[in-house]
């Protein structure tokens, strides 16, 4: 499996743990504790490139480093 930044955040409005990928948009799960959450995670992801392999779109490469946001 590719290595995609993860931003794994408690979210206090649902009550669970959201885990984001930045550098796949839209890519993102929830899960009760931050084990789910990093599982359901890796799965979006696997999801994520297969949609956009199957319509043709561009999956990036994993930037291999931090993303610095502001």
């Amino acid at each position: 499996m590719t290595k995609y930044e993860i931003i794994l955040y408690w979210s206090n409005e649902d009550q669970v743990f959201i885990a984001e990928v930045p550098e796949l948009p839209g890519c993102m799960a929830h899960g009760d504790t931050h084990e789910a959450a990093l599982t359901n995670v890796k799965e979006a992801i696997e999801l994520w490139i297969d949609t956009a392999k199957e319509f043709g779109d561009p999956v990036p490469e994993p930037k291999g480093r931090r993303l610095m946001l502001a």
